[in-house]
């Protein structure tokens, strides 16, 4: 009100009053998140002193400048944001408020964007700005959510439009110009070196994953552009290349620099999370690696004790002081408080994996091996047999025969008295099929320190609804290259004696495919390399105006900067994931083979069941499936997750699509979904499976699509990782030797010490260190998580309709995840049971869900 008093006396004394318009403007300065720009601050702070370096302007959404034959909207005065050196960070994560003030134009009418001009040398982050009693309107948002660089960086000031959404048709004609031309800017000309301040994304292929200068060791092939290495394409750099096939490398410590979109990188909380954990896991890989050293056989674990010993003996460090505590949420570097922890972790100790918890040993059960399959960290292989003995699929005239030599003898006394066609029939029948997939590489990764087998798992449907394994089929090529075919063993379930020991080492080989295919395949290839292309086509052709820009954009938070730094230091040549998986230097060239299977449209969860013959259609289910196993906590949980994902994504849809023909008529949908196949996924461009987009269900459904791929699907196979997977005994990712051979010394070393023979065949003990390090990083959440049903910000659109069908979404979710809970806690477990962490486990019940959903939006 003083203000306002203060304000009108001015006008008065200068004869000619002016209606003021107050905004807040929430950002962070860049000098609050990095010490190391000390200069560029203090600089700032001299400037601001001389003179007011960060202006807006407003644009109308009604009126034109009438000299622009364009109908661009009408232009307010520069306003300045005020107190740039005053103003306390008294917001949360470094967040700091300020004020601005427009002088109003009444021809401005409706604000519908703004221009600003930095002209500090640091960059600052734009959250939000609010402009209050504006005349008709009266409150206008803006969510911004970006960086801001120094205005000789842009060849246009950057422009941010009120929190409405419009189809292309629909916005405001003042509007349109700058609307096009913000699309225009962000994709780019294709040309040089991207920057860091740069915003554009563009396309190119996997090409920065070898060098050429390191010798022939790090040769990689380019994966997409070609039939014979397909792959989704990754976001550009425009670095220079090594050889004209290879873009050149970051050098290691500059990992973190690696080029993606500005607004793509993580936020400072991330960013602190990241560098914290890498910080404990290099404390862990260092104290963990001079016990190894220090050890009479470096390169093995002696016994399974010995496998604990990295889950104990760490330091318990004291809590985080409350002075402490509250530098760490404020200050640049937080990552260094992190070895002061405030929830009791120890610091040089690996977290207990809950596969171990409650038993140091019911990880070698053939009920667990069974069970993991539907309720593990890879639930989305296994598959009903529908055929005895199984048949392949790789082409004969490449390969020979490639059918199963799995017989009837082999199984026909496991199956509770029903002859095999019956169990087929009765659909009881399954198999964890890895046996196509990995024999046309097989040859080649065995002539690395790797020994394996492609291998198929029979699994029989009990009255309990449980799994139980039937037989096992290791398989290799044929010695000579020229030779078709190849030869298998067949093992059995056995108990006692070394037959058992045998049977567990044969369920380790199949754990070392399921572990290889779930990293490469089911993780990285199927929800992170394939919708990278969504990311950047989205934001390419879909404006931040557009209805589905704001459906989608949440969901793809990140993405671009872990599959950088995915193609940094973890799938590049000799990067952590070759080192700790089987296939090797071969690893990214199978991805590629197995892209060629990809079929978008599968990736709708019902469709994924009917694929695999784990569910059918039945129009009197809620999901419009049944499932032919009761006990799937994946397809369970999923199927209810899914259904309200799909309904929140038709009620937002139909909100602004009354018809198929507004989507036909939508020019940028249409831009979008045309350049993301022929481009983003270029070499499936002619698939017949892809959507046309010419109707709201297609649009529905493919968006449905997109969100369970980056979210509930995401979260299945990524935050199990450690619970699982965090005890290598129960998912080595490597084999070192072949099954030994009756007759052989090697026989002997397994029936004299069966565990030692176990360990000397899986992952060795660095190599165990290394990826339980980085699957630890892997499974965490960030302190800053956006889950599944929620926004970062409740103002995300100004509109209503919307607003209410996210909420109702919201609801949805919280009743499902209330069931989960009560679910798993509804049963006292039992020993056989341990590894649900008190989820029901009895005959015919509920199974297992704490190792999947709570997964980023």
């Amino acid at each position: 009100m003083f203000q306002k008093i203060m304000d009108a006396i001015n006008g008065c004394c200068a004869g000619d009053y002016k209606k003021k318009i107050r905004g807040n403007v929430v950002l962070m300065k860049k000098n609050l998140l990095d010490l190391t720009d000390l200069n560029a601050s203090f600089q700032d702070l001299r400037d601001e002193l001389l003179g007011q370096k960060v202006s807006l302007q407003l644009i109308s959404a009604v009126s034109s400048e009438p000299s622009e034959n364009d109908l661009r909207g009408k232009l307010g005065k520069h306003a300045y944001l005020e107190k740039w050196s005053t103003t306390a960070t008294s917001l949360a994560a470094g967040e700091a408020e300020f004020e601005v003030t427009f002088d109003w134009d009444e021809e401005i009418g409706v604000p519908g964007a703004f221009l600003i001009i930095n002209n500090h040398r640091s960059e600052f982050y734009l959250k939000t700005v609010t402009l209050e009693d504006v005349p008709g309107p009266g409150r206008v948002h803006f969510v911004c959510k970006s960086w801001i660089y120094h205005a000789d960086h842009y060849s246009k000031p950057r422009i941010f439009f009120a929190n409405k959404t419009y189809l292309p048709q629909d916005t405001p004609a003042p509007l349109r110009k700058y609307r096009e031309e913000e699309l225009f800017q962000l994709r780019g000309n294709r040309e040089g070196e991207l920057q860091e301040w740069d915003r554009v994304y563009d396309y190119d292929v996997y090409n920065d994953l070898g060098s050429s200068k390191k010798g022939p060791g790090f040769f990689r092939p380019v994966l997409g552009g070609s039939s014979e290495h397909p792959y989704p394409r990754r976001g550009r750099t425009g670095r220079e290349k090594e050889d004209p096939n290879t873009e050149s490398r970051l050098p290691l410590l500059e990992s973190l620099n690696i080029y993606v979109p500005r607004d793509e990188r993580f936020s400072h909380l991330k960013m602190a999370d990241v560098l914290a954990y890498g910080l404990k896991t290099i404390a862990q890989v260092a104290k963990n690696g001079l016990d190894i050293f220090a050890d009479a056989t470096p390169n093995e674990f002696d016994s399974f004790d010995d496998v604990l010993k990295l889950y104990e003996g760490g330091i318990k460090l004291p809590s985080v002081p409350p002075l402490l505590g509250s530098i760490r949420k404020n200050m640049p570097l937080e990552f260094l408080a992190e070895i002061f922890r405030s929830d009791g972790e120890l610091f040089f100790e690996f977290p207990k994996p809950q596969v171990i918890q409650k038993n140091h040993s019911a990880w070698r059960t053939d009920e667990e091996f069974g069970r993991e399959m539907l309720a593990g960290v890879n639930p989305v292989i296994i598959r009903r047999l529908e055929e005895f003995p199984p048949k392949s699929k790789l082409d004969r005239e490449l390969y020979g025969d490639q059918n199963s030599k799995i017989t009837e003898e082999h199984i026909q006394n496991s199956l509770d008295g029903l002859t095999i066609d019956e169990a087929i029939r009765n659909n009881r029948m399954f198999i964890l099929d890895h046996h196509d997939a990995l024999m046309p590489y097989l040859r080649r990764i065995n002539t690395t320190s790797t020994k394996t087998y492609a291998t198929r798992t029979l699994l029989f449907l009990k009255d309990d609804g449980t799994l139980k394994p039937l037989a096992i089929e290791l398989s290799l090529p044929h010695e000579k290259e020229d030779e078709y075919g190849f030869n298998s063993e067949v093992y059995t379930p056995a108990e006692n004696g070394v037959e058992s020991s045998i049977w567990q080492l044969a369920k380790a080989y199949v754990g070392v495919n399921d572990s290889g295919y779930h990293q490469l395949i089911s993780h990285w290839l199927h929800t992170h390399a394939v919708i990278e292309p969504f990311v950047i086509a989205t934001n390419r052709h879909l404006s931040v105006l557009h209805p589905i820009y704001k459906l989608l954009e949440p969901h793809f938070r990140d993405t671009m900067n872990i599959n950088a730094l995915a193609r940094q230091i973890l799938i590049n040549a000799g990067g952590f994931l070759e080192l700790t998986v089987y296939p090797s230097k071969y690893s990214m060239e199978m991805s590629s083979s197995l892209y060629r299977s990809w079929d978008f449209t599968e990736q709708a969860l019902p469709e994924d069941l009917k694929k695999r013959g784990v569910a059918v259609d039945d129009p009197n289910s809620p999901h419009g499936v049944r499932l032919l196993i009761k006990d799937y906590p994946y397809a369970v949980d999923g199927l209810e997750i899914w259904s309200a994902i799909k309904d929140w994504v038709r009620d937002y849809c139909f909100i602004y699509y009354k018809t198929d023909e507004m989507v036909q008529n939508d020019n940028e949908i249409q831009s979008w979904w045309k350049e993301l196949r022929e481009e983003g996924h270029g070499d499936l461009k002619d698939a017949p499976w892809w959507p046309k987009m010419q109707t709201r269900e297609e649009l529905v459904e493919s968006c449905t699509i997109i969100i369970w791929v980056g979210s509930a699907l995401h979260a299945a196979v990524n935050f199990g990782q450690y619970p699982y997977a965090g005890y290598l005994l129960n998912r080595p990712t490597i084999s070192r030797r072949f099954m030994p051979r009756q007759g052989f010394p090697e026989y002997a070393e397994l029936e004299s010490n069966p565990d030692k023979f176990f360990l000397e065949t899986i992952t060795a003990q660095l190599q165990t260190l290394l990826g339980i390090s980085l699957i630890e990083i892997l499974s965490r959440h960030s302190s800053d998580e956006v889950y599944l049903g929620q926004r970062d910000n409740p103002e995300w659109t100004a509109d209503k309709e919307p607003l209410e069908a996210f909420k109702k979404f919201g609801r949805k979710l919280e009743v499902i995840q209330d069931r989960m809970f009560d679910m798993n806690k509804r049963c006292e477990p039992e020993e056989s049971c341990w590894p649900c962490q008190g989820a029901v486990h009895s005959a015919g019940s509920y199974q297992c869900s704490w190792a999947h959903w709570k997964g980023n939006s």
